[in-house]
């Protein structure tokens, strides 16, 4: 039988505390760093799907948090909108954004801050190169939901050129740096 030795994240050293609404907090203040990184915000004119700070706010938070705090922190931000709040890129909010054409990158936000967040609490965003490699995972999984709803509105033989070709570039560049920070975070941390 292995055992799975679960290290704290980030958030374990800033916050201390087991009690159960600290988790909670911990996680609606993780879906207001998601919110502010959406406002980011750069529209394309020729796709339906802006270049935003959100993929890398729910990556950051993810790992930070760790996956049931990360994931939770993903979904209270869905909630957050689907009640109208202006959270979205470009302070939009509402039900019907995850019904349009970036909704499934929406939806893809809970299980990517779960995974990245699974891999920090096994110690991967202590090691650059297992930070790259979950990162990746956790925007592959973003791409694999967007994709999906995004064919729904562009038909599959535009669907990389609006959805995903535009964007991997600048996604291969934030996911280097976040994951090459992300160590010498823990190495300061460890260092005090």
């Amino acid at each position: 039988m292995n055992t799975v030795v679960l290290r704290p994240v980030l958030v374990d050293f800033i916050i201390k505390g087991r009690e159960s609404y600290n988790h909670i907090i911990i996680a609606f203040l993780g879906s207001m760093l998601i919110a502010l990184s959406a406002q980011i915000a750069i529209p394309l004119p020729f796709t339906p799907v802006p270049i935003t700070g959100q993929t890398l706010g729910v990556l950051v938070v993810g790992t930070m948090l760790g996956a049931k705090r990360g994931a939770l922190s993903a979904i209270f931000y869905i909630i957050e909108a689907v009640m109208g709040l202006p959270v979205f890129a470009g302070f939009k909010g509402g039900f019907h954004h995850l019904l349009g054409p970036t909704g499934g990158y929406i939806i893809g936000f809970v299980p990517a801050a779960y995974i990245v967040g699974y891999f920090a609490q096994r110690g991967w965003d202590r090691n650059p190169l297992k930070a790259v490699m979950s990162i990746l995972a956790g925007n592959l999984v973003i791409y694999i939901f967007g994709l999906s709803v995004l064919s729904i509105y562009v038909g599959r033989e535009s669907l990389l050129q609006l959805g995903f070709y535009p964007f991997v570039v600048g996604d291969l560049i934030k996911i280097t740096l976040f994951a090459l920070s992300i160590p010498l975070i823990w190495k300061g941390i460890n260092n005090r």
